[in-house]
């Protein structure tokens, strides 16, 4: 009977010391999943507003500081940055839904060099964020003549002037374009939605 408790005490020690190797084993992976909702989440929810649109806090015209770093100035922190923010103003003053959309990609964009790259996922959801920025570049601004309607190559040229508008600005120096380069290895598969931040229907042009 001793030897059967003893035996029974022991089968206990060694299920519960393996239930608390299991516990250590998987707390890094837990404390990853969950950075990774909060990254997630903080990506989900960085959007433009209405304010930024409409141009109620321009930041002040950063100079050369804007090119010292990679992720360069924000003084209005609202996620894009000062001197591409006011170059989308200069060109399109009277278009606020020009504005909008390009302002949508310029803040997709950024968000490669100001969220933190945790894993694959976080890259991904950026990159989702980016593809919907660019779809409703091309919906707004050259739209289709019906949903099924296919795009001209004078169409794609329109898109692409927009774009590259963006872009060339976002990505103007080497270590920029390296910064993105080296963002996009990271990069998983996914599927992007086509829905715009603002309400663009709001917008008077």
């Amino acid at each position: 009977m001793k030897n059967l408790i003893k035996i029974l005490k022991w089968t206990a020690i060694g299920i519960f010391a393996a239930f608390i190797l299991l516990v250590i084993a998987r707390m890094p992976f837990l404390y990853q999943k969950q950075k990774t909702e909060e990254q997630v989440a903080k990506i989900h929810a960085t959007k433009l507003t209405m304010d930024d649109v409409m141009g109620k806090n321009l930041p002040p015209d950063p100079g050369a500081e804007a090119d010292k770093t990679v992720a360069g100035i924000d003084a209005n922190r609202n996620g894009i940055r000062d001197d591409v923010e006011l170059a989308i103003f200069k060109e399109y003053p009277d278009s606020a839904k020009t504005r909008a959309v390009l302002l949508q990609y310029a803040l997709a964009m950024q968000m490669e060099v100001t969220q933190p790259i945790v894993n694959k996922e976080t890259v991904t959801e950026v990159v989702i964020g980016q593809d919907r920025a660019g779809s409703c570049v091309a919906d707004t601004l050259v739209p289709r003549e019906s949903p099924e309607s296919a795009r001209s190559d004078a169409d794609m040229e329109r898109i692409d002037i927009f774009i590259n508008f963006v872009e060339d600005r976002q990505l103007n120096t080497d270590i920029r374009k390296k910064a993105s380069s080296d963002f996009y290895k990271k990069l998983g598969s996914y599927h992007a939605d086509k829905e715009c931040d603002i309400n663009l229907s709001v917008l008077p042009n």
